[in-house]
């Protein structure tokens, strides 16, 4: 579209608004109606651990929505010379899983327990044992019956639970509801009625009706599937998110999803026999499968969708993280040598280096946990370097490692999907790790020995898949599924690239997983040395 049709759109509200509370940045994106972005915003937010548990502050919240969707405003003013106030359709996401419990006034009884919270081991394993399904640490659920286990007294006052999506989306409408995908990582759902699972409702009721008067079922929120109406903009809403008071309310709201769901989305990965891998500060692989596993695994997530196919995630807590605080003692060191770099230099040359590395690393050994592990058995995080006397200790090879070790949690899932016959025809990759010299694809093509594609589009990443099923809500046409909507009106002439795997990587590789694997143990000592 050309500059003063996109104008014309932004003016008509013919465009689709994705807001994503991602794990370090809150971004924006604006979408016209060839669903190409127009404009964009973002904030810059960190998880604080206080006590014991990562989390955000409510206030850190809205501080970080207004001030992103400010910024998207002043990108819209200074591109088209208009102010923006309407859209066709907002849709909010945000990291998956965690705990926000509030009671019936509307208080928040904790603080945000999130994603990255790894002590709720004995929950989960009573609940996947209960349940003979795979409840991982992170789920909502477990985090409940952890606080029920741990006998918190906020547990009696609880009146609804939801994700850190689910209570922007009440907010902003007023709306107790959740999309499918975010809702799958709050409690297991039954595939055949896309609702939670009625029997696994049941036995989790089972186990606490002496204690609690409350229903589980009632805590929920309502499950939708993308499409479905969610609710619209209120007063309230609209100026909670723009104080301006140039935000109109009325707007309609999509349903809220998760992370997950967004990055498949942004991925076109809705459909059996694909799959992407979202790699920023976090890192998973999300599978559509076309057939049920045989077994459950407490590496491997049960989740959907956000059309409510079943898909199978490996999610692993660590990605890149601690290679970013690598990037940034980089840039001290060069601003003492006098030639200061900002990170927007120094990853572009910190992924081209990696790419000049032994395929092996030289044997060096590099752990990226900054928070526990669950995938690799680690409890505890403690971000580790490893070589012996004879290691190849070089920055091309430091370099790769940092990349490698991103990648390695994520592998041990994706055998096990391996074993279970679990066919990939299509893998794209997208988020940060992406972004720069090729080097993300290559070695993860090298670490799955399957070819991983790129999209133009990978960059924009979450609020842009978000952006794609606010435009999906109104912009369907009658019976059109989610898979047709992405495939045959969004991605049709969509520019990808693919890269197959290198079999000197593919070797290399396996070679630092050998090591990796069996260095696991100095991993584990490490937090019970380091206290």
């Amino acid at each position: 579209m050309r500059q003063d049709e996109i104008k014309r759109a932004i003016i008509a509200g013919n465009t689709s608004l994705g807001i994503e509370l991602g794990s370090t940045k809150i971004k924006a994106a604006l979408l016209t109606e060839d669903f190409i972005p127009a404009a964009s915003g973002s904030h810059d937010w960190e998880s604080s651990y206080e006590n014991g548990v990562w989390t955000y502050s409510l206030e850190d919240v809205w501080d970080g929505l207004r001030h992103c969707y400010r910024n998207l405003a002043c990108d819209v003013l200074d591109r088209y010379g208009v102010e923006l106030t309407t859209v066709g359709c907002i849709g909010f996401s945000g990291m998956m899983h965690g705990y926000l419990p509030f009671d019936r006034n509307g208080l928040l009884l904790t603080p945000f327990r999130t994603w990255q919270n790894t002590a709720t081991g004995p929950a989960a394993k009573e609940l996947s044992e209960l349940f003979q399904f795979n409840v991982p640490q992170r789920w909502s659920v477990a985090h409940l019956y952890q606080a029920v286990l741990n006998e918190e007294p906020h547990v009696k006052n609880l009146a609804f639970l939801t994700t850190l999506a689910g209570y922007v989306h009440w907010q902003m409408t007023g709306r107790k509801v959740l999309g499918i995908g975010d809702a799958s990582g709050m409690f297991p759902i039954d595939s055949g009625t896309c609702d939670y699972d009625a029997g696994m409702l049941t036995k989790f009721q089972e186990k606490v009706s002496s204690r609690y008067s409350w229903k589980l079922k009632d805590l929920l929120p309502r499950v939708l599937l993308a499409g479905e109406d969610a609710g619209t903009l209120t007063e309230e809403g609209a100026k909670k998110l723009d104080p301006s008071g140039r935000l109109r309310a009325g707007i309609p709201v999509c349903p809220p999803e998760g992370d997950a769901g967004t990055g498949m989305a942004a991925t076109n990965s809705v459909t059996a026999r694909t799959g992407n891998v979202s790699a920023g500060t976090s890192i998973f692989s999300m599978v559509v499968l076309e057939r049920p596993l045989t077994d459950h695994y407490p590496e491997i997530d049960l989740v959907a969708t956000p059309a409510g196919v079943p898909v199978a995630m490996v999610h692993c807590n660590n990605c890149t993280g601690d290679m970013n605080l690598w990037a940034e003692l980089l840039g001290e060191f060069a601003e003492m040598m006098g030639i200061p770099a900002g990170l927007d230099e120094i990853y572009p040359a910190f992924y081209r280096k990696a790419l000049e590395g032994d395929p092996d690393c030289g044997g060096l050994l590099l752990y990226n946990y900054l928070a526990g592990e669950p995938v690799a058995g680690v409890a505890e995080g403690r971000p580790m370097l490893i070589r012996s006397p004879k290691s190849r200790f070089s920055l091309a090879n430091f370099c790769r490692a940092n990349i490698y070790a991103a990648l390695a949690a994520l592998k041990l899932g994706m055998d096990l999907l391996a074993k279970e016959n679990v066919q990939i025809d299509r893998l794209t990759g997208h988020g940060g790790l992406f972004r720069h010299a090729g080097a993300g694809a290559r070695f993860l093509a090298a670490a799955v020995n399957a070819p991983v594609s790129t999209m133009e589009t990978a960059a924009a990443g979450g609020p842009y898949g978000m952006a794609l099923l606010a435009a999906y809500s109104i912009r369907r046409k009658k019976g059109e599924s989610l898979e047709e909507f992405l495939s045959t009106r969004v991605y049709a002439g969509i520019k990808t690239v693919t890269t197959w795997p290198d079999p000197a990587d593919a070797k290399g590789f396996e070679q630092f997983l050998k090591n990796f694997k069996a260095g696991l143990a100095a991993e584990k000592a490490a937090a019970e040395c380091m206290k």
